[in-house]
């Protein structure tokens, strides 16, 4: 057994406060899971991983993510993100088709914020072989 000193649980918390765990709620640090999708190193295999890494984007305000993800045919000229929104979690709460086998898919979710939480359901479309963001049916803010 190894004998862990006051050093080593600094380097642990260092790394970690360094990567911190991506706001997707997959459990991994943002670059090695939204970050990858999100510096364009690879692309969404899936609606829920698109789904997932836009939340993600809206968290870090990047809105060039966002509206490289949308779909063309419903892409807004650009996006007012308030940067005083705090978003707290992200659950998904179900999702049709969307795999690596189709060409649309669903997800439904709850993104919660700072005094309640947004229930959508988002419709996704693959164009080019990309998952991209097509709309939404609002179900409002829940709670």
């Amino acid at each position: 057994m190894s004998r862990r000193t006051p050093h080593s649980r600094d380097q642990r918390r260092s790394a970690s406060a360094r990567n911190p765990s991506c706001p997707c709620g997959l459990g991994e640090t943002y670059e090695r899971c939204c970050g990858r999708f999100h510096r364009g190193e690879s692309t969404a295999p899936t609606a829920e991983a698109l789904m997932r890494s836009r939340y993600c984007a809206f968290v870090r305000l990047d809105e060039a993510y966002l509206l490289r993800t949308w779909h063309p045919r419903s892409r807004p000229a650009g996006l007012d993100l308030d940067p005083a929104m705090r978003w707290t979690g992200l659950e998904i709460l179900g999702a049709t088709e969307g795999t690596v086998f189709h060409d649309t898919g669903t997800v439904t979710f709850r993104a919660s914020y700072a005094g309640g939480s947004l229930w959508e359901r988002s419709r996704f479309e693959r164009v080019g072989g990309v998952w991209v963001y097509v709309e939404a049916e609002p179900g409002g803010a829940v709670g």
